[in-house]
């Protein structure tokens, strides 16, 4: 079986996928310092409340935006999996379509995979905006390659600036309020981050479309896409799972062109 794992800024996701569809996700806080033994640990003991053991899983596939995880992630992998992972990436990783972006840049491990998945689910044309810690618009073109996109603040760091930069604000959890003016300190500015950011999302994604050139369809994924969703017809569908369907996808292809 097959270990899907996507480190981002704040948290890493492990994903066994079987082949056809994933047995379990988990969640942990992303710290560069966690060895390979502490993850090990942690996992195995979630692993094993789901009937599952190390041995089932025989190759790994990483995804990380946080460069300074994935040397223990390769111990991990070697140590407990007796294996040598996949890195999206990596000169040795290889795409099903090569990213079109302007020379000597190179796109996220995550924008990447989020490119692979929604050509593999919903073919070209399409804006995928990923919710995390950051707000990401990637564009993929007709023929399923990265393009480009737009990377905003994501919601709860917008939170976070916000109380850190004035002392009395509070911190407030987001949600969708009631009405846009609101009556007290907390609504107003949940009003102001949830109609600000649909705003954003109305915006940015008309704006993409007009410049593209094409009519495109718009998936939203990431913690936060399903609330989002509540308010606006923003997206023309949710995927939960995309950026881990795009490692499956990106590992298939390595498997069968190696």
């Amino acid at each position: 079986m097959l270990l899907c794992i996507d480190t981002g800024n704040t948290n890493t996701v492990f994903s066994i996928w079987d082949g056809a569809r994933f047995l379990a996700t988990w969640r942990a806080s992303t710290e560069h310092q966690r060895t390979a033994d502490q993850y090990y640990v942690w996992l195995s003991t979630l692993m094993k409340a789901n009937d599952l053991t190390n041995v089932m899983i025989d190759e790994v596939v990483i995804s990380s935006t946080v460069p300074r995880v994935v040397f223990n992630l390769r111990v991990l992998c070697a140590n407990y999996f007796d294996c040598r992972p996949l890195v999206v990436g990596k000169p040795e990783c290889m795409l099903p379509v090569p990213y079109r972006v302007e020379a000597g840049t190179r796109p996220g491990p995550d924008r990447l995979a989020n490119a692979a998945a929604a050509f593999d689910r919903h073919g070209g044309n399409v804006v995928v905006v990923d919710f995390g810690t950051a707000t990401n618009f990637d564009v993929v073109g007709a023929d399923g390659a990265y393009v480009g996109g737009v990377i905003a603040p994501g919601v709860n760091l917008s939170l976070e600036a916000l109380h850190a930069g004035a002392a009395a604000l509070p911190h407030v959890d987001i949600s969708q309020p009631e009405k846009v003016i609101g009556e007290n300190t907390v609504a107003c500015i949940q009003s102001g981050v949830f109609w600000g950011y649909t705003g954003l999302i109305e915006g940015m994604t008309r704006r993409i479309k007009d410049e593209y050139g094409a009519p495109m369809k718009v998936i939203g994924t990431g913690g936060l896409a399903p609330l989002f969703a509540q308010g606006e017809a923003l997206f023309d569908t949710i995927e939960h799972d995309l950026t881990m369907h795009g490692l499956t996808v990106i590992h298939q292809y390595n498997k069968e062109n190696a």
